[in-house]
């Protein structure tokens, strides 16, 4: 029995892609990762190999050390990447790997920093999520009512679960919950017609439809919102972590996740300084993912960047948005 992990890139998140490997190993992790991509691989993974043995399409392996490799399974869906998540990781179980034990998915701007073996305990408690920052959502809130009224009216009966409102960018789950995957599929594939298909996303290329984009609209988030309202059909256990676990409150975190812009590796430190904007957490600890077992930028670089870190976490103790 195989535990998988799934990402799904493309342009330059690549960077991040690396890093979140980088950070898996150091944690501890030890075997395949499978990541969709749309475009041209980059450089770094130059040296990956045609595998035919593991799928028909022209998938790549990257074998990083003699216990860790990353297969690159190019993506021919119409569908903006964060909505298809759900489609991915079936792929993954139904037609790649037929031997999971587990399987999770990483957002490629996420940095983990706890032990692997503490995921692979979790996800035996249930299907695991992480709370976003826009969390809780209350049983009536108008976004939930909006889900029960849309999903009903097909036949679908939501449920109200916790007042937790889960992150999109982590799922973890055993092969116990393997069908919550069809639930979250089926209700975007549903959500579809709200925001004017899969393809759209309010992180970027085709906007949202009309009033979808509305950051008050029930699918405002698209993969996210749906994740959340298949967790109202999902009859078995969920286990969350609080918003700690990402690194969006104080607190022990597991992974710290980037949201918005800039991502790291796009993080320019003098005009951050100047902006008030300190380094986030997982500014610093993306910087400490990014030289082994894959070094996408020079040593030098490295140090560089790291030194900018520390002068701009020491300016950001007098001095940030807002006043001092």
């Amino acid at each position: 029995m195989k535990v998988v992990i799934c990402t799904l890139f493309e342009s330059h998140y690549h960077l991040g892609v690396a890093a979140l490997t980088n950070s898996l190993y150091k944690q501890g992790y030890r075997g395949e990762i499978y990541a969709g991509y749309k475009g041209t691989l980059p450089v770094w993974a130059i040296s990956s190999k045609e595998n035919y043995q593991l799928m028909k399409t022209s998938c790549r392996t990257l074998y990083i050390t003699d216990s860790l490799q990353i297969h690159f399974i190019p993506l021919e869906t119409t569908y903006h990447l964060t909505n298809y998540k759900p489609d991915f990781m079936l792929k993954i179980c139904n037609e790649v790997v037929n031997d999971i034990s587990s399987i999770f998915y990483f957002d490629p701007d996420i940095i983990v920093s706890t032990s692997w073996s503490y995921f692979e305990e979790w996800v035996g408690y249930g299907v695991a999520l992480c709370e976003d920052i826009n969390s809780p959502l209350a049983e009536h809130h108008p976004r939930r009512m909006a889900w029960r009224r849309i999903f009903g009216n097909k036949g679908i009966l939501l449920k109200f679960n916790s007042n937790i409102y889960v992150n999109g960018g982590f799922i973890g789950l055993s092969n116990n919950d393997l069908s919550f995957l069809k639930i979250w599929k089926n209700i975007q594939e549903i959500m579809a017609s709200e925001i004017g298909g899969l393809s759209r996303s309010s992180l970027s290329g085709i906007p949202l439809l009309g009033n979808a984009s509305n950051p008050n609209a029930p699918f405002s988030k698209t993969d996210q919102d749906a994740l959340n309202a298949a967790v109202e059909v999902w009859n078995g256990n969920v286990s969350f972590i609080g918003k700690e676990g990402m690194a969006f409150h104080p607190g022990i975190s597991i992974m710290s996740h980037a949201l918005g812009l800039p991502k790291p590796w796009q993080w320019k430190p003098f005009l951050q300084i100047l902006a008030g904007l300190p380094p986030r957490l997982v500014d610093k600890q993306y910087w400490d993912s990014v030289n082994k077992p894959i070094q996408t930028y020079s040593s030098w670089m490295i140090r560089l960047r790291k030194l900018f870190i520390l002068l701009a976490s020491f300016i950001g103790r007098f001095y940030r948005r807002g006043g001092i």
